[in-house]
């Protein structure tokens, strides 16, 4: 036979019976000795296959170096910017008396509690499944509901400053601060899904340039009042939505033109993703409610100098606990969309434990430096305040573990439990607070350690699977034909 005759060929030689000459006896004596050879070079553990996932593991290593990459691009990005910010801050801080600075901290924390179910939660449907056409969808959804939302509470608005309650100026600048913070948190999410970490971190490092600037600037022009700090923090937030706008100008168009509303897939995605304003939306501002908790005990302080360690503690371990979530949570959200089937819970379980290492990799130098430098405090006005720290970092601790598996939970199939965790979490840190009935390290050791206890509760939903079983070829066939 020649070189060109393959056994199947037209013009390879064959019997009657239709097989090949070489298709006998001494064929089957070749392949048996061919396999004995095999058994006996190779040992059991099939180094073969060892080296074909070797291989898997190598092709790999190009996506690790870019996850790796983009963390730590992210991370540098946060402290770059939280760096430019708390200098602006010290800045502004030497011009405006401290009540301003409070009534400014009561006017961030009212826009960002009231930014929240400015979606609906609906911009966590966006990692269910990675099919492009229920993004799309969600997208659409979510746009529509924060419209709505917006024009709600500019009704409420406009109410409030016509009976005097609010001063107009007031009331146009949360509602410019409170759009923004909407529309940034749709954009971020959007980003997330499909892996534009730059945009996220090059919009908080725009947002530091820019807010703390115009601070200062509307200082200099307005003199040290409060809605100049109101001012520089709404338009920070739109500069920094407006970058993510213009990077991801393409990707928006694709998902919201106008040709590809319906209200026919509107209604579809209202009904298949109800779940989101009805179970995960309570269980957000149920955390939020959770992470300023502490904030309850300290008019119960008898020792005035306690309450000040404790909000200083506070201030500060929530720059860890913010950058912690911020390099971790869009990595995390990005990796699992991209799993399926038993990889997903496979994937979830070896991120669980890179969570619980990063956790105790952060916050555990900090609660022991703050504990061994706390003499240096001793005979002056903040003598304890490393202990204090030290104690704190287990709460916030249980808060940085916690909410990427928040984020892990908005997409299991039933989310129910999630709601009732968050409840009975805020219920025990309500009744401990009110048992002990005066601010104290006990109280502290308390509520740190109910924190861990809710983390903890989710790293068993996480492990167990119940915590991520989505959705996904439901929604994509659903939103397909809602679509059509």
């Amino acid at each position: 036979m020649s070189a060109t005759d393959e056994p199947g060929s037209p013009g390879s030689p064959r019997d009657m019976t239709g097989e090949s000459p070489s298709d006998g006896p001494a064929a089957g004596i070749d392949m048996v000795a061919h396999v004995a050879l095999e058994r006996a070079s190779f040992p059991p553990n099939r180094p073969a296959l060892a080296f074909v996932q070797g291989r898997r593991f190598v092709a790999r290593l190009p996506a690790l170096r870019q996850s790796l990459a983009s963390a730590v691009m992210l991370g540098l990005r946060f402290v770059q910017a939280r760096m430019i910010s708390v200098w602006g801050l010290l800045v502004a801080a030497y011009f405006c008396p401290p009540h301003i600075f409070a009534a400014f901290a009561v006017f961030s924390a009212a826009a960002a509690f009231v930014s929240i179910p400015a979606l609906m939660r609906l911009e966590a449907v966006f990692f269910r499944s990675g099919d492009g056409r229920e993004l799309a969808l969600a997208f659409r959804l979510a746009l529509a509901s924060g419209a709505a939302f917006l024009g709600l509470v500019a009704v409420v608005l406009i109410g409030l400053a016509a009976t005097g309650w609010i001063a107009p100026a007031v009331a146009l600048v949360f509602f410019l601060s409170l759009a923004a913070r909407a529309v940034l948190r749709l954009l971020w999410a959007e980003a997330t899904a499909e892996g534009d970490f730059r945009a996220i971190g090059n919009s908080n490092l725009m947002q530091a340039l820019v807010q703390p600037c115009l601070m200062l600037l509307l200082i200099g022009l307005f003199g040290p009042k409060a809605l100049a700090l109101f001012l520089a923090d709404a338009l920070g937030h739109w500069a920094a939505a407006i970058h993510v706008m213009i990077r991801r100008r393409e990707n928006i168009f694709a998902l919201a033109r106008p040709r590809l509303w319906s209200l026919r897939a509107l209604a579809w995605g209202a009904k298949r993703w109800s779940d989101a304003p009805r179970i995960l939306l309570p269980a957000a501002l149920l955390s939020f409610a959770f992470t300023a908790a502490p904030l309850m005990a300290l008019p119960y302080a008898t020792d005035p100098l306690l309450a000040a360690q404790v909000a200083l503690a506070m201030r500060l371990l929530d720059m860890p606990t913010q950058m912690f979530g911020m390099v971790s949570g869009p990595l995390l959200m990005n990796g699992l969309r991209r799993q399926s089937g038993q990889r997903r819970q496979v994937w979830v379980r070896w991120t669980t434990l890179a969570l619980i290492a990063g956790t105790i990799g952060v916050y555990g130098p900090i609660a022991l430096g703050t504990s061994h430098f706390d003499d240096l405090f001793d005979g002056s006005r903040w003598s304890g305040v490393g202990h204090v720290i030290a104690i704190m970092t287990m709460f916030y601790a249980g808060i940085a573990l916690f909410n990427p598996l928040h984020d892990i939970a908005a997409l299991a199939r039933t989310t129910g439990w999630q709601l009732a965790a968050h409840a009975i979490a805020l219920f025990a840190i309500v009744a401990t607070i009110l048992w002990f009935g005066e601010l104290s390290r006990d109280l502290l050791y308390a509520v740190g350690a109910i924190s861990l206890a809710r983390a903890a509760a989710h790293v068993l939903f996480a492990w167990s699977g119940q915590a991520h079983r989505h959705r996904g070829g439901a929604d994509v066939a659903g939103a397909r034909a809602a679509a059509s």
